[in-house]
């Protein structure tokens, strides 16, 4: 099914306008998601279901829309590199410069919670059972998607996406559920707050700073001027000396400002 340039104008210009994501070259991409599903839920076209959604007043459709065409699919321990860099550089320098031991991660982007949940078995293992308990180490992971926050909360997840995950740590902090589906331990879905947040909203909601914010593979729905600006929030948002995590295939090149590129996809704020 083909969209018409006006709807695909009046799209585009909406969830620019409102979420920051550049679809100006995704046409082809919101073809392919969101027709099968104009199809199943009886809309005659693109015109009827995009006036059905901007008549809904509650934003549960328009959030709907918008985890239709964003969510990818994720696993967990996707970046490796970063969770070996945290541990050999990020978390040794924050546990010896943190006095009050009030250790702030933000994931920024959550999707389904396997970002959020990974970087919080990264923090038992390098803490250990005892001397985690000393330590304010709950990660906020925010999303604009309801959906994807549901199923991060409720925890469960496939066998396939356990695939770069070490054995020992599935065994540890999951349990099986189901045919092959796993669900989350509480002792770590007790270290992750789950919330709405659109990045384009204000960060002043945030009272104190981060030392440690990801923001990996969402970047790429945005222009160079909303990178810029949501940089310069970044930056605003973390301690001096924390680090931003983006994603492998994403960069900040030129656009970066304050933050200084430390290894490949890894920012600190230097001032």
């Amino acid at each position: 099914m083909q969209i018409a340039d006006k709807d695909f104008f009046r799209l585009r210009d909406y969830i620019k306008s409102n979420f920051g994501v550049n679809l100006e070259k995704k046409r082809t991409l919101i073809e392919g998601r969101l027709s099968n599903y104009i199809i199943s839920e009886g809309f005659e076209g693109f015109t009827d279901y995009l006036d059905d959604v901007f008549a809904d007043k509650s934003g549960g459709k328009i959030n709907s829309l918008m985890t239709k065409l964003t969510t990818n699919y994720t696993y967990f321990m996707r970046e490796k590199e970063h969770n070996q860099f945290m541990e050999e550089h990020a978390l040794p320098y924050w546990t010896q410069n943190i006095r009050d031991k009030d250790l702030r991660i933000w994931s920024a982007g959550c999707a389904s919670g396997e970002e959020a949940y990974t970087t919080v078995m990264v923090l038992h293992e390098w803490f250990g059972p005892m001397k985690i308990r000393e330590w304010e180490t709950t990660l906020l992971a925010t999303d604009i998607s309801v959906r994807v926050l549901e199923m991060a909360k409720a925890g469960i997840y496939p066998e396939e996406h356990f695939d770069h995950l070490p054995k020992a740590w599935k065994l540890k902090y999951f349990n099986k559920v189901g045919e092959e589906k796993y669900k989350i331990k509480d002792v770590l879905a007790k270290g992750v707050h789950f919330g709405q947040f659109n990045l384009m909203g204000n960060f002043s909601k945030f009272k104190k700073k981060f030392h440690i914010i990801f923001c990996r593979n969402v970047m790429i729905y945005f222009d160079s001027p909303t990178k810029q600006a949501l940089a310069k929030k970044y930056h605003d948002a973390l301690e001096v000396g924390g680090y931003l995590f983006i994603g492998h295939s994403e960069t900040l090149s030129g656009i970066q400002g304050d933050l200084q590129q430390v290894q490949p996809a890894i920012y600190r704020r230097v001032k």
